[in-house]
């Protein structure tokens, strides 16, 4: 009889043990962590421990999760309140700078707009600098947000000196009926914006700043 066919006969004929209850008092097994032999009784609370500890880690983990997703929802919060409350584009552009680095933290921001604007300061602001067709495509065609090391075509440049120290970086599409911008972040730290991250927030971060936008321009 195969090991197997032992433990199949058990599962289905949970009355052996009432039946020869010596059986049980008479097994031992090998402890699995000193090599002792230990009753069944004992091997079970082991094993009991073991799951409960297990458990424990999980909730531990789904607690912290769960915190950390409320510290991203108030910062999320946040910069809608000060989204709303510019009163003309330009302010807005200027205004998102700061406070994606006051809240978040992300001190490299660059962003880039597919729809014309005239500056009432004179002169082209960066956001509206005409972009590669290619590098345009690639943006239309992203499902979602990039995280990583290697941001697309010249964007890298777009960070001027600074970009020497960015390790890592995330592209997000802004759209609404259809793709009106690119926002990128950079950062120093490598693990910052990484290919394995979750990207959900990031992609309610593009359809904040999409919606804001569209405030000003019809979108």
């Amino acid at each position: 009889m195969k090991a197997e066919d032992v433990a199949q006969y058990l599962r289905e004929n949970p009355q052996f043990f009432d039946q020869y209850a010596e059986v049980l008092a008479d097994i031992r097994i090998p402890h699995p962590y000193d090599g002792r032999a230990i009753s069944i009784s004992e091997r079970q609370m082991t094993a009991l421990r073991e799951k409960n500890r297990q458990l424990q880690v999980k909730l531990h983990e789904l607690i912290n999760n769960g915190e950390h997703n409320d510290i991203i929802s108030e910062k999320m919060h946040r910069l809608m309140v000060a989204l709303m409350a510019f009163n003309s584009l330009e302010d807005m552009l200027h205004g998102l700078n700061d406070n994606l680095c006051e809240i978040f933290a992300i001190p490299h921001v660059a962003l880039r707009l597919w729809f014309s604007h005239n500056s009432s300061g004179g002169g082209q602001r960066s956001e509206f600098k005409p972009i590669s067709e290619s590098l345009r495509a690639i943006v239309e065609n992203m499902a979602k947000p990039y995280c990583g090391p290697n941001p697309a075509g010249d964007i890298i440049q777009w960070f001027g000196r600074d970009a020497q120290q960015l390790q890592s970086f995330c592209m997000i599409p802004l759209r609404r009926k259809h793709t009106i911008g690119l926002l990128v972040m950079g950062s120093p730290e490598s693990e910052r914006f990484h290919p394995d991250m979750g990207t959900l927030y990031l992609e309610r971060l593009g359809e904040l700043i999409a919606g804001a936008l569209a405030r000003f321009k019809n979108l």
